[in-house]
């Protein structure tokens, strides 16, 4: 069975308190299931993030940024560096979320720089790509996912492939009022994903690349997601925020992929 990745952002919606109860929870349900199979990873909010990495054992759950300045240091108000992130023993970043380019008007230009920066760090980057509705209504979803993983990988190194984790987040299928992907739609969109990683790193180093599916991911589509040949993840919302609701979606997709 290949090795699946699950994660989850946690957005801007647990505190400090509740990020604690909710990583310490996820740990317990979860620490018997090899992390040969899985690799599982939680983001948290940044004032959090002190509390999660003493809170867990990070390799057993990786606790990653929402967002990272792609300078070490400067005139940046409100930006946080990565050597910021390393001080706390944070080595995962969120680069290209929807709400960062479609509410806080971030570029692809400025994902790069972010995904330059942690790279050069030795942080792994997850770059998160996905089209509006009105892109898929115009037909130009494939371009658009194009260009979003062109431009974001602008200049890396085809060497640092192994450092490099993308999402496909559809923006009209993700948020309180998303409308999940049908299974073949995600999996025709991540037949396009893989495509063209391949075109930019070379198919030796693409496949060290997961890709992982995320938009209104539930118990009721989780599964045949995951089942899925261009899926290698899912990076799920609302449903992954309760540890126990979590572990049991991790559990029923591991037991699909082992035909039990």
């Amino acid at each position: 069975m290949k090795r699946v990745y699950f994660g989850t952002n946690l957005k801007m919606y647990k505190n400090i308190r509740m990020t604690h109860d909710y990583l310490v929870s996820l740990e317990q349900l979860t620490r018997d299931i090899s992390r040969d199979t899985i690799k599982l990873f939680v983001i948290p909010s940044y004032t959090s993030l002190p509390e999660a990495v003493k809170c867990v054992d990070q390799s057993l759950i990786q606790i990653g940024a929402q967002n990272m300045g792609w300078e070490d240091e400067g005139q940046f108000t409100g930006e946080i560096s990565p050597l910021m992130l390393e001080e706390l023993g944070i080595h995962l970043m969120m680069a290209g979320h929807s709400e960062r380019r479609h509410v806080l008007l971030e570029t692809d230009e400025m994902e790069n720089r972010k995904v330059l920066c942690a790279l050069h760090h030795g942080f792994t980057a997850l770059l998160c790509i996905g089209e509006t509705g009105g892109q898929k209504e115009g037909g130009i979803s494939r371009e658009v996912l194009r260009t979003q993983l062109k431009l974001g990988f602008k200049g890396v190194d085809p060497q640092m492939a192994d450092h490099i984790m993308v999402a496909y987040e559809p923006v009209w299928a993700i948020g309180v009022n998303g409308k999940p992907a049908s299974v073949e739609y995600a999996e025709e969109m991540h037949s396009e994903i893989r495509t063209c990683l391949d075109e930019i790193f070379g198919r030796e180093n693409s496949a060290k690349i997961p890709v992982l599916y995320g938009g209104s991911v539930n118990m009721e589509n989780a599964v045949p997601l995951i089942r899925q040949e261009h899926i290698d993840g899912l990076y799920v919302g609302r449903s992954a925020w309760h540890a126990d609701q979590f572990n049991t979606l991790i559990r029923a997709c591991l037991s699909s992929l082992s035909g039990q």
